[in-house]
């Protein structure tokens, strides 16, 4: 885009823009995006109807039967839903998307919590073979040079398309998540993207030792560094940071964001800061180089490679060289642990993993000819000033590190008795089957249902982030409860899996309940009239405490997604599933008795495992 505005000579060329592409397509981007639909507005009678059906599992029926009374109140003729409604699809006609803005203040910007492990996920990539600096070098110089051939394809807008079930997605979140950050405020948090700048960024920070530097990409006639010359720039980075005293400034960006914004107010107060601040969100990406983390067993090691790529480890290892505020770090360890966490506000899991494929793939092509070796400036370090104030804040986010990273119960698993391949063979959904699987996990270990949260991805319209697909349906509901009698029901596991591909099919065309149901929620907010009983109501309450939020992110990298629960007695369930073995992550918080990770993982196993079974023992021809 910084190339159009120079050929409408808005800005004077830079030398440091990149090479137009011979095969850049100006404006491509923005005429993809003017030809996506809309997202809907649902029919209110239609959400009323689903969300009353999705209440059935998971509250009792003296429950159920007082929402039922406040849902009919509500949609009645001229009342109040039918009001709120009107205001919705008047918001959708002035608006690309009527939902984009409050869904980013809502989920993100005004969560308050730490960004660390309640909102941040983290990406496991496969182990790699180094043992000691160099190899982390030699990677990480590669990584950086296979993040900016994405990029290239960002700038060019050559992205290819993506598809689903035939129709064109929104690509807006890939031009969301480079040179783009975070920034902290006291009651609200803001996102700023630098991509669009007169002059864009050229630079990545790199951080070792808990220290920052500047690291610029770019050559001075817009070609970017050579993987060799990334290596040599890096090297020089290690050894000047070679001392771990210093003041682990970054840990600040993992506290409580109240706390940090204050903090944030505090800091930039000092003009150096402030320009030290300023160039790690400007720049394009970080790159954190991990010092190796304890030794643990191959069975252990995903898991806790899981924990380093949410949170570092904590104080004493590697929480304090991140700077959780910015959208992508690629997390380097010394030891081989690989990996990415980012800020989720700009973006989904799927954009991440692509870029992520495209790196990896990136990283495994042979090396270029050696280039001549131009001398190259030393990378800037980054300086800050610590006062007795800061130093304190510093202490205080520290502690509150060390009591997130003690509470977070993580386990990573393979399961390798099968994959998609099983699913697939029975012709049912291999999302569905492990989510229903989900269900019977969760019922024999609670001998409840449950609320349930997956995302449904929206970016069939313009400017789509997710919706709700709520697992627990009546369909799961009745198979769970009869999984375990004697007369095994294969016909109530066809039904639980279509249930799950139907809503999940209604949720990516736009007419799932949740979104709705906060649209209408938020529009009463903005009208400034009084809330409506049925979102006061202890059904709504229930509807939205989510004992399981999963999701499905699907990579052509054997990688798995991480991320923390979303409520104090809950789970946070991930999965990658390959053709013959799924990759599983699940956490829970050790301060909840109710909750363990391992307990579920094990019960999670055990469905599957069952599912197959009680399939394998019916003929074919049946199904």
């Amino acid at each position: 885009l910084a190339e159009v505005r120079q050929k409408t000579g808005m800005v004077k060329p830079s030398s440091l823009l990149k090479p137009v592409a011979l095969t850049r397509i100006p404006g491509r981007y923005l005429a993809h995006q003017e030809s996506l639909p809309k997202l809907p507005v649902p029919p209110l009678k239609q959400t009323c109807d689903r969300y009353l059906a999705a209440l059935e599992p998971i509250v009792d029926s003296e429950m159920l039967k007082n929402t039922q009374e406040l849902v009919k109140e509500f949609q009645a003729q001229g009342g109040v839903g039918d009001r709120l409604q009107k205001g919705l699809e008047h918001r959708s006609r002035k608006t690309d998307n009527w939902l984009s803005d409050w869904w980013l203040q809502t989920a993100y910007l005004d969560y308050r919590l730490p960004v660390v492990v309640h909102s941040s996920p983290g990406v496991v990539l496969p182990r790699l073979e180094f043992s000691d600096r160099q190899g982390q070098i030699r990677y990480a110089a590669k990584l950086i040079a296979g993040v900016l051939d994405f990029k290239s394809m960002i700038d060019n807008e050559t992205l290819p398309i993506e598809y689903l079930g035939g129709k064109m997605l929104c690509m807006n979140q890939y031009y969301q998540v480079l040179c783009s950050c975070r920034i902290p405020g006291i009651k609200s948090d803001s996102v700023v993207n630098y991509a669009l700048n007169k002059r864009p960024p050229s630079h990545i920070t790199v951080v070792h030792n808990y220290q920052f530097f500047v690291l610029d990409v770019y050559n001075s006639d817009g070609t970017t560094l050579t993987v060799d010359q990334l290596y040599i720039q890096l090297e020089k980075i290690w050894n000047s940071s070679l001392q771990t005293n210093k003041e682990p400034i970054g840990i600040l960006t993992s506290n409580h964001r109240n706390s940090w914004g204050k903090a944030y107010a505090n800091l930039i107060k000092d003009k150096t800061n402030k320009e030290s601040v300023r160039a790690i969100q400007k720049s394009i990406f970080t790159v954190c180089l991990d010092a190796p983390m304890p030794r643990v067993s191959d069975e252990m090691y995903r898991t806790r490679a899981a924990v380093q790529m949410l949170h570092g480890g904590g104080s004493r290892w590697n929480s304090g060289n991140r700077w959780f505020d910015k959208t992508l770090q690629f997390i380097i360890g010394e030891d081989g642990t690989c990996g990415v966490i980012y800020e989720h506000a700009p973006a989904e899991g799927p954009p991440i993993v692509a870029l992520i494929d495209h790196v990896v793939e990136y990283t495994k092509k042979s090396e270029m000819v050696r280039t001549p070796m131009v001398p190259l400036p030393m990378p800037k370090k980054l300086r800050f000033n610590i006062t007795p104030e800061i130093k304190r804040d510093i202490e205080e986010a520290k502690q509150n590190m060390n009591i997130m990273v003690h509470d977070l119960d993580m386990k990573v698993i393979v399961f390798s008795h099968f994959g998609k391949n099983v699913p697939k063979s029975y012709k049912m959904s291999p999302d569905a089957f492990i989510q229903v699987a989900l269900q019977l996990a969760y019922y024999r270990t609670y001998k409840r249902c449950c609320a349930t949260y997956e995302s449904a991805s929206l970016r069939m319209f313009k400017l789509g982030r997710t919706d709700t697909i709520r697992s627990a349906t009546s369909d799961s509901a009745n198979f769970v409860k009869t999984m375990d009698d004697p007369v095994k029901q294969v016909a109530l596991l066809e039904k639980a899996v279509k249930a799950h591909r139907a809503y999940t099919d209604m949720a990516i065309r736009g007419q799932a309940i949740d979104r709705h149901l906060l649209g209408l929620k938020l529009q009463a907010i903005e009208d400034l009239s009084a809330l409506p009983d049925i979102f006061m109501d202890t059904s709504f309450a229930v509807a939205n405490h989510y004992n399981l939020s999963t999701s499905q992110v699907p990579a052509k990298t054997d990688c798995v997604m991480c991320f923390g629960p979303v409520v104090p007695d809950g789970y946070g369930v991930c999965y990658n599933p390959m053709e013959e073995h799924i990759n599983f992550a699940v956490s829970a918080f050790n301060s909840c008795a109710d909750t363990n990770a391992a307990r579920m993982v094990q019960a999670l196993e055990d469905a599957l495992v069952d599912m197959k079974t009680l399939l394998d023992q019916t003929p074919k021809a049946k199904l």
